[in-house]
């Protein structure tokens, strides 16, 4: 079982689903700031791909559709479990980000929150986000990068080498990842307060 593999995944996020809800909250605003930037409209069909919790569903606009998934049953079942209180039109996937069981041009938006440092290969999983939105569609990219045009230093990589393990890569750059798709950055942003992390937005 390699670093960062699926099956690790499944059991890394199986223990950490009962307190990843209180551990992620930090990013709330940053989740509010996400739905805000992708303006979804009433009718309209969302992806949220690693949802987790279901966290990002809290900030949602009322009367479109999503599809949440994920690839930890215990995460799905949370998911389902928080909307019951937001009442969505919501349905919920075991599923793997890296292969999405969904036809080219599918989404209006898509999803991409602390998903790219986590999953095995971020490369696959973003050109297959590419693949399912529409022509003009917007891919919503949240997570902890490498400033861009700056290489991970000594320091990042050594303790990477741990956190690989336990929880995410804390030394990716994500222009080498968008260099493999054609999609268009509307928008880069920091998130305040948060380090290295990144709200991208972007457009196919």
């Amino acid at each position: 079982m390699g670093i960062n593999s699926n099956k690790l995944n499944r059991i890394r996020y199986s223990v950490y689903a009962p307190t990843y809800s209180w551990s992620a909250k930090v990013l709330n605003g940053a989740r509010k700031c996400t739905m805000e930037l992708l303006d979804v409209k009433p009718g309209e069909k969302v992806l949220i791909v690693g949802a987790g919790t279901g966290m990002d569903i809290d900030y949602m606009s009322p009367g479109c559709e999503i599809i949440a998934t994920d690839i930890t049953p215990a995460m799905v079942k949370l998911t389902k479990k928080r909307n019951k209180k937001v009442k969505h039109n919501l349905k919920t996937m075991l599923m793997d980000g890296q292969n999405l069981e969904f036809p080219k041009n599918t989404f209006d938006k898509v999803l991409l929150h602390m998903v790219l440092t986590v999953i095995p290969d971020p490369v696959k999983t973003i050109q297959e986000a590419e693949r399912v939105v529409k022509k003009g569609g917007k891919i919503s990219v949240l997570d902890k990068f490498v400033p861009k045009n700056k290489k991970p230093s000594a320091a990042r990589k050594f303790f990477n080498l741990f956190t690989n393990v336990f929880f995410s890569n804390i030394a990716m750059n994500f222009e080498p990842l968008l260099n493999k798709t054609k999609l268009k950055v509307i928008s880069d942003q920091k998130v305040e307060k948060r380090g290295n992390y990144r709200i991208i937005m972007l457009e196919k």
